[in-house]
């Protein structure tokens, strides 16, 4: 089985990656699992059958482009393809709803698997607190004791002030520099994530639909023509 990873950034994506090995292990199946990072989230075009810009690098700019081409290479194959990105401030329901519409449409002969973040990919690292801290042994328990999972709180900087001893001033400095330290929490703590453990609803839903994929890798929709 081939299991390919639609992500929005490379951070993201280690996390992603190794919850689906460790998904994969439990449920006794075997895949190849390959990561694609894009270059942000972008938002899905406004004519999704035109060819994308010649510049579009960001995940939902080039959804439709790639859903075709997947669904040409891989139709009827067992083929598990997982897009994986931050909700940000959009409603985290309708922005599933959109993405899943988008890849029935676009390749119906292939299984797609939605896994959205409420938020920030952080909820799902601030999910497995045990992994949080055999990560970082010192971090600050008091932080997560606040934390509400899953809520729209500014979830990277609940998980900064949990860990760094220098949170404010990271937090001040914000983006593009804080990439670098949100990649490095990302590597360290995926290390320890269990997802039989970890409480974030949006992880489950995810890990959820992934195990459905697992049990039955090829679809069953109406093919359409384009």
């Amino acid at each position: 089985m081939l299991i390919e990873i639609l992500s929005e950034d490379k951070s993201g994506a280690v996390v992603v990656e190794r919850q689906v090995e460790r998904i994969c292990d439990a449920e006794g199946k075997r895949a190849t699992v390959n990561v694609r990072p894009h270059r942000g989230c972008g938002s899905l075009p406004k004519d999704p059958n035109a060819k994308p810009p010649k510049f579009a690098s960001s995940l939902l700019d080039l959804l439709p482009a790639k859903l075709r081409a997947y669904n040409s290479v891989f139709r009827g194959e067992e083929l598990i393809l997982i897009i994986t990105l931050d909700s940000d401030s959009n409603d985290p329901e309708l922005m599933r709803k959109e993405i899943y519409e988008t890849a029935k449409t676009y390749a119906p002969d292939i299984r797609s698997v939605v896994g959205l973040s409420t938020e920030e990919v952080e909820a799902w690292m601030l999910g497995d607190r045990e992994a949080v801290m055999d990560a970082y042994p010192g971090c600050d328990r008091k932080v997560l004791d606040a934390y509400e999972q899953d809520s729209v709180c500014g979830t990277w900087e609940v998980l900064c002030r949990a860990v760094s001893p220098n949170a404010d001033k990271l937090i001040d400095i914000g983006y593009p520099a804080i990439g670098h330290y949100k990649a490095q929490w990302a590597e360290q703590i995926s290390r320890y994530m269990q997802p039989q453990r970890n409480i974030s609803p949006s992880f489950n839903n995810f890990r959820m639909a992934l195990i459905t994929a697992l049990k039955n890798p090829v679809p069953i929709y109406r093919k359409r023509n384009f």
